[in-house]
Order: structure tokens, then C-alpha cells, then sequence
């Protein structure tokens, strides 16, 4: 089945699934072209994420300025708290003097970005700031709820696992968003009414397809989740099929007339012209 990936992952509770940086870009630039100042002085939390590795955190902090964002705020979940605990620590979190071997697999991490704290002249990916939270990062916790509360848009490729709590958790900030889902998700009863009263609406940028995602090696090697052996940049990727954006954020293609066909047309090409 075309979702089987998905499903062993959701089953395994395997959510470490990597958003390639190509396909953030083209979504998120979908968007400006649509509206230049969507993310304007916005405040933009990457919650679920792991700032070490996510392409969430490098496609905005490298575009802040261009964008003119308020503030960047990443979250991840400790490792302790994931299914797969296969773990080193990064040479950018255990060079820091915030470094604490005790805290490295029981904590999660927060990264901000909002200020030029390299004193360059601009504010980039080199000014981003980090430290551990008290909590283990879940998104339920109430130290990123009152994270949630900050920010003005919400964008992540959230825990497959975890989707139908991750979309009410969404539903209940009543904030602005752009996440990552699977397209069985229409049909979730938590979802559904939200499409059909025209409150969520797919992304512009995925239409059909597959996509690729990045994994870790040792969660490649162990679970059943590839099913074919697929290297970019030295990584280990998966391709997935029926992935789609949700999001309430306005876009150009939700504009688009359709394209109908004439009675005319429909006659000349119909095979039941009888």
C-alpha cells in the first residue's frame, strides 16, 4: 500500500523523519509570492523539531532578515522521551560551555533566534541561541505551550505518531500554521470538518507524488521503514508517498479559477456519447 511506510512508522512510533531543505523552500516561498510580508514581524515556532538537524531552523534563520521575521523559536523532544534512542550528542551542543552530559538525553532543547548577537550586522543562522528546557520538550507540556502562546505561526512536520494530538493542539492555540501531514489525515474525524468549512486548506507546493525525508542511519539499518536504499548528501532517505501541507495560511493557488469544460468538450470527448 502506498501508506505503508507511514504506518510502520506510526505503529513503531518512529517520528524521526527529516523535511528535505528543497521542499520547505518551495512551500514557504509560495506564500511570499502570494503575500511579501506574511511573515513580517512574525514570531514563528518550529515546535516537534530538533534544531540540530532540521532544515526548519536553517530555512529561517538564514531567510530572517529577508523575510524580516520577529523572532524564531525551536523546540525538541529529549531522547529519552522517543521510541528511538540512538543518540551523540552534536560537536555544536558539547563545545558549549551550556553543555551538561546529565541533561543531554532527559532534556529538550530550545533554540532562538531574534537579535545579532555576533555583532556582523545582520542577524542569521550564526546569532541562533540555545539551552535546555526543564522539560523534556513535549509539545503538550505547558513550557511549550507558553511557547505556542508567543509565537504568531506555527510551521513543523510534527510526529507522524502523534498527528491527531498534534491538530488539536493546533486547533486550540488558534494560531496561524504550516505543518507536514500524511493525506489520510483528511479523513480524520478531527480534521475533516476543518477542510469541508473551508478553516484548513492543503499547501500549495505538493500536489502529487512522493517525497523524500531523511533518517537517521541506525533507525535506516533497524526498522522496516525503508524500502529501498536511496543516499542524498551522504544520508540515508525514505520516499513517501500522499504527503501533503495543511495549513489556514492564505496562498495564491486557493485563487486559481478551475479549469471547466464545455458541454461541447465534454460531448467530443465522452465515451458514453449514446
Amino acid at each position: 500500500m502506498a501508506n505503508d511506510k507511514l504506518s510502520r512508522a506510526k505503529e513503531q512510533k518512529n517520528d524521526e523523519f527529516y523535511t528535505q531543505y528543497s521542499d520547505i523552500q518551495k512551500e514557504m516561498n509560495a506564500y511570499i509570492e502570494f503575500n511579501p510580508d506574511v511573515f513580517r514581524n512574525k514570531t514563528i515556532l518550529c515546535p516537534c523539531d530538533d534544531p540540530e538537524w532540521s532544515n526548519f531552523t536553517k530555512f529561517f534563520a538564514q531567510n530572517f532578515e529577508t523575510f524580516g521575521l520577529k523572532k524564531l523559536i525551536s523546540t525538541s523532544y529529549a531522547v529519552e522521551s522517543k521510541a528511538f534512542k540512538e543518540y551523540q550528542p552534536t560537536l555544536f551542543e558539547t563545545e558549549s560551555p551550556l553543555f551538561c552530559k546529565d541533561k543531554t538525553r532527559i532534556k529538550g532543547k530550545i533554540f532562538t533566534l531574534d537579535r545579532d548577537t555576533t555583532k556582523k550586522g545582520k542577524i542569521d543562522i550564526q546569532d541562533l541561541k540555545w539551552n535546555y528546557l526543564e522539560g523534556d520538550g513535549d509539545f503538550r507540556s505547558q513550557e511549550v505551550i507558553k511557547l505556542r502562546e508567543e509565537a504568531d505561526i506555527i510551521i513543523t512536520n510534527p510526529p507522524f505518531s502523534l498527528f491527531h494530538e498534534f491538530f488539536l493542539w493546533l486547533v486550540e492555540s488558534k494560531k496561524s500554521f504550516i505543518i507536514m501531514g500524511n493525506l489520510n489525515a483528511l479523513k480524520y474525524v478531527e480534521v475533516f470538518p476543518y477542510i469541508k468549512n473551508n478553516k484548513i486548506w492543503f499547501g500549495p507546493s505538493i500536489t502529487s507524488g512522493d517525497r523524500l525525508f531523511y533518517i537517521p542511519d541506525e533507525l535506516y539499518e533497524k526498522s522496516k521503514v525503508g524500502a529501498r536504499d536511496l543516499i542524498i548528501d551522504g544520508k540515508h532517505c525514505i520516499s513517501v508517498v500522499g504527503v501533503r501541507w495543511y495549513t489556514n495560511v492564505d496562498h495564491g493557488r486557493r485563487h486559481e479559477p478551475l479549469s471547466l469544460m464545455s458541454m461541447a468538450d465534454n460531448i467530443k470527448f465522452s465515451k458514453h456519447k449514446e
